[in-house]
């Protein structure tokens, strides 16, 4: 995983948490509540793994008992051991392999992120997260004023919470952060859209942040 890539999604954590008007918190409540924010990753990692391991047991009772009430092993002696028989793979089936898969990748995402932030040599997560949050609270009513521009006549306090903190947080890398190409910033955050938000997110925050990067003239 890429250090910015980490950071993007440590950001979101981040704003998550805010309880007050962002000029209210300095650079230490910043610092102070990415570490919680670390630890919620990790907790968040601990309950995903235990949902994949859930899914594995129930994957696996579901084998058994097909097996053992198969036509071929009912016939068969009590306390015999029951033969291997094909398994026809269900709908239901795939749709436990399915959400194992998905649990199974926001848990080793949520500990990357984590690993990425503790690690000393990779403070550039750490470093970036912090200027996200820093130039949105020197910004915040200039990005504001982008989302309620390009909303449609949506109300900005209507949004659903998380589909504006992505928004938030890629319009401050786009017109405040350097270095990072626009269309990372834009594909990276449609995918936390994608991933942690409502099916039409996706769509909706790659389209306002299409007129952010027409209005200003960005490449």
């Amino acid at each position: 995983m890429q250090a910015r890539r980490a950071a993007r999604e440590l950001a979101l954590i981040l704003f998550s948490q805010f309880e007050k008007e962002i000029t209210k918190y300095s650079k230490k409540d910043f610092e102070d509540i990415m570490v919680k924010s670390v630890r919620i990753l990790s907790n968040s990692a601990m309950e995903e793994l235990n949902l994949t391991v859930g899914s594995l047991i129930d994957i696996k009772e579901a084998i058994d008992s097909y097996e053992a009430e198969h036509e071929t092993n009912l016939s068969r002696p009590m306390g015999v051991k029951n033969k291997p028989v094909q398994i026809p793979m269900t709908d239901e089936m795939i749709s436990k392999v399915d959400t194992m898969l998905d649990v199974a990748e926001k848990a080793i995402l949520a500990l990357e992120i984590a690993e990425f932030t503790t690690l000393e040599n990779q403070s550039e997560v750490q470093n970036y997260t912090i200027e996200i949050a820093e130039q949105f609270k020197k910004n915040n009513k200039s990005v504001d004023e982008q989302i309620q521009n390009y909303s449609n006549g949506w109300d900005i306090s209507r949004l659903v919470k998380i589909d504006k903190d992505i928004l938030r947080i890629a319009i401050t890398e786009l017109l405040y952060t350097k270095g990072a190409p626009v269309k990372v910033i834009v594909d990276e955050a449609v995918e936390l859209a994608k991933k942690y938000s409502t099916e039409d997110s996706s769509s909706f925050v790659n389209g306002i942040l299409a007129k952010v990067i027409v209005e200003n003239g960005l490449k």
